[in-house]
């Protein structure tokens, strides 16, 4: 059984993290994704600890099912060889700061020349335009300038960082996927390619879909700990007994109820959505109190009965342990050299496809013979390449 998207090419242009998680999903779902590396400044990824056997595991993770093309693009050489293979790719995607590819003679406009029906996707923390495209980033920094930092963390120490990079995955991978995607089927009905700007800024602005409109049309400016989601409310996580936590989302006034029931609290169902802030201090502070009485495994059993949005905090390991996570089939064996290597799965399921997991990261360069044979390179060529540090 194919899988959904393996009729396409992508040229990978791409390091670090936003880019190679989203070239890493079009490849779980089949796309045919060449990694495009330098043969002397690999990408640091392949130094990110741990490394089993030479490999670091985010890398073999990351690029799975992806091929390795080693070559030097400031090698005129080098360039010659993106624009022949370039002709039989759907899809380009680079992740250079604004400028890097035109200067390299490798820029949308004149890829489009070469295949018209490109489709070119730039991804950078800040976008191709306005006063910051040029400007150094990280996740932490677009989500500051987005606004998001404000009111993430506690009013007792202030803004504090994510446990993981929401700027550059949610912001940037899957934004960028979806662009693409979007631009496949509208070159399936028209035959156009098109040039694709993603920005991991822009696109963590626009995810605040809790807070923005509120902000936008009625002046409420969210602050730390203010609103139903960040803390303002008794939706929250609560330290028990042996210092564990955790997570109490009873908004609904029906779950809320059950929640107040099961506490031996029934008399606090009245509040139910209320957006009293001396109500919801109490509900808190009350609820807090309660959780400190007994120890995490004794909630896990007192919550497991009770349908009311109550989820224990779970260490990344006891996650991969848990049921539901286990049915369905999240952690999964990737073929890494001579044996396997457990990674998380592609997260959506189909009912006529299958994602599919060919192998972890290759090694740098580890297909440039292949591709390049496969361009219509002789052998001889490739010795030529080969001796002057092009490959």
């Amino acid at each position: 059984m194919s899988a959904p998207l393996s009729t396409l090419k992508v040229l990978d242009f791409s390091t670090l993290l936003p880019g190679p998680f989203g070239t890493m999903i079009l490849a779980d779902l089949g796309a045919d994704v060449l990694r495009v590396e330098s043969p002397t400044r690999p990408d640091l990824i392949r130094l990110f600890p741990p490394v089993v056997d030479g490999v670091s595991a985010a890398h073999s993770f990351l690029n799975r099912s992806k091929r390795s093309l080693a070559v030097d693009l400031k090698n005129q050489e080098g360039i010659n060889i993106i624009k022949k293979l370039v002709k039989e790719y759907d899809i380009v995607l680079e992740q250079f700061r604004p400028g890097v590819m035109e200067r390299l003679g490798l820029g949308y406009e004149t890829i489009k020349e070469i295949n018209p029906a490109v489709i070119y996707c730039s991804l950078s923390g800040y976008g191709q335009t306005g006063p910051y495209r040029d400007r150094a980033g990280h996740d932490l920094n677009y989500l500051s300038i987005s606004g998001i930092n404000s009111y993430t963390g506690r009013k007792s120490s202030g803004p504090m960082p994510m446990g993981l990079q929401v700027a550059d995955v949610a912001g940037g991978s899957y934004h960028a996927v979806m662009g693409i995607l979007a631009a496949v089927i509208h070159r399936q009905t028209t035959g156009e390619g098109q040039y694709i700007d993603v920005s991991l800024t822009d696109a963590a602005f626009s995810m605040q879909i809790s807070t923005a409109p509120g902000a936008l049309v009625g002046g409420q400016e969210p602050g730390l700990e203010e609103n139903i989601f960040n803390g303002g409310t008794f939706y929250d996580c609560y330290e028990t007994k042996d210092g564990r936590y955790f997570s109490i989302a009873s908004i609904e006034p029906h779950f809320f109820e059950r929640l107040c029931v099961s506490l031996g609290k029934p008399e606090w169902k009245k509040h139910a959505l209320s957006d009293d802030k001396e109500i919801q201090t109490m509900l808190k502070e009350s609820i807090a109190e309660i959780m400190k009485s007994k120890p995490f495994e004794e909630w896990k059993i007192h919550f497991a009965k009770i349908d009311a949005c109550c989820e224990p905090i779970l260490t990344f390991s006891e996650a991969c342990e848990h049921p539901q996570i286990k049915a369905r089939k999240l952690v999964i064996d990737v073929p890494v050299g001579n044996t396997t290597q457990k990674q998380m799965a592609f997260p959506i399921k189909f009912s006529r496809t299958k994602p599919q997991y060919r192998f972890g990261g290759a090694s740098l360069g580890e297909h440039t013979l292949e591709i390049l044979s496969q361009t219509g390179y002789s052998d001889n060529d490739i010795d030529t390449l080969k001796s002057q540090g092009v490959v």
